[in-house]
């Protein structure tokens, strides 16, 4: 496989998986507030994208994928709410251990990590349009 495609699939998967990214972010946004309609029940737990490297067989190149996505460790956040319908005895309510400030910073480095691989993308197909045209021209 020539580098332009293998630079072209690398950039191929680069997008796959940070489009993940930007949808788990996504959705971790939108339940930083989800509660459990249980009483003492579990809160919405913040999402993480887990990566992996891959090695690609045809060539000296690796890549990157998706091993899984795993839900955050961290301990949710108390909060003071006796008339909550999810708050335990004592009237706390167990909020997400999502924070709308680092989600935001993760989906600004993905979208980042976005861009550059869409950019290395257009750049290799550019190239090899350019490659075909001077083939072209060379008969």
């Amino acid at each position: 496989m020539d580098n332009l495609s293998v630079s072209m699939k690398v950039a191929a998967a680069g997008l796959d998986v940070e489009s993940l990214r930007m949808r788990v972010v996504s959705e971790n946004l939108a339940n930083a507030q989800s509660t459990s309609d249980l009483k003492g029940g579990d809160p919405y737990q913040r999402k993480l994208v887990n990566f992996e490297t891959i090695v690609l067989r045809e060539s000296d190149a690796s890549s990157v994928g998706v091993s899984g996505i795993s839900g955050d460790k961290r301990d949710f956040q108390m909060t003071f709410d006796p008339g909550h319908p999810a708050a335990n005895e004592a009237g706390y309510v167990k909020m997400p251990n999502v924070n709308p400030i680092i989600e935001m910073a993760d989906m600004r480095e993905a979208n980042r990590s976005y861009q550059a691989n869409l950019e290395v993308f257009k750049q290799a197909r550019e190239l090899i349009g350019m490659t075909i045209e001077l083939m072209r021209s060379g008969r």
